[in-house]
């Protein structure tokens, strides 16, 4: 039903969003270093749910509602750009600081770990424009059912994202004692990090492309 060039794609697309800095890689890491993995791992669970909670989205249709209420769509996009500008800022400003060398935060129960992960996935506008726009571009209507396409598609797409996100969990407390022991480096990591994040704030911004829909 779902052809493997469109799982190729949506398998690459997912592999250059998830290796780019964002919301979700700044809290993983962040919360990995100061209290441990297995505080990343729980926060890894919510983040996984907030991936299926838009996977049931994009199967209901979602990208219909933001198709007939464009405005919605373009609120959504800029309120994410923000977010993701005032990452680069906290970042890049005078005494800013990486992600692999975050402020110290007090231990947070599993509970509010798994919720913070959910509620950072759900706010962050790389996986609402991937649900919205790009994955839509991937199904075929003429190949069968489009809710199973999406579901297939997007269970392709959490799968290359949690993986790279649980081996981000896993060494984060290794590339942070690497980086506090060559402090050009971590200066490097820093600007480039806080460079990708306003640059992707600029794009999702000036993007004038509306919501994609697959239909019959």
């Amino acid at each position: 039903m779902v052809t493997v060039g469109a799982l190729v794609g949506i398998g690459l697309v997912a592999l250059g969003l998830v290796l780019t800095p964002g919301p979700n890689m700044v809290y993983l890491v962040s919360r990995s270093v100061t209290q441990g993995r297995r505080a990343g791992l729980v926060s890894l669970l919510g983040v996984a749910v907030g991936f299926l909670i838009y996977l049931a989205a994009a199967v209901a249709g979602i990208a219909t509602v933001f198709l007939l209420v464009p405005a919605l769509y373009t609120a959504v996009k800029l309120a994410g750009a923000a977010y993701l500008l005032w990452l680069a800022w906290r970042t890049l400003r005078p005494g800013g600081r990486s992600a692999f060398d975050p402020a110290p935060l007090p231990p947070d129960r599993p509970r509010r770990l798994f919720t913070m992960g959910l509620v950072t996935n759900l706010l962050n506008p790389k996986i609402a424009i991937l649900y919205v726009s790009l994955l839509p571009q991937f199904i075929d209507p003429a190949r069968g059912n489009v809710a199973v396409q999406s579901l297939l598609l997007g269970l392709t797409q959490i799968a290359i994202a949690l993986t790279v996100n649980a081996l981000i969990v896993l060494t984060a407390g290794a590339v942070s004692a690497f980086l506090v022991r060559r402090p050009a480096w971590a200066r490097a990591q820093r600007y480039v990090m806080g460079s990708v994040l306003a640059g992707l704030a600029v794009r999702i911004a000036a993007d004038r492309s509306r919501a994609a829909v697959a239909t019959p």
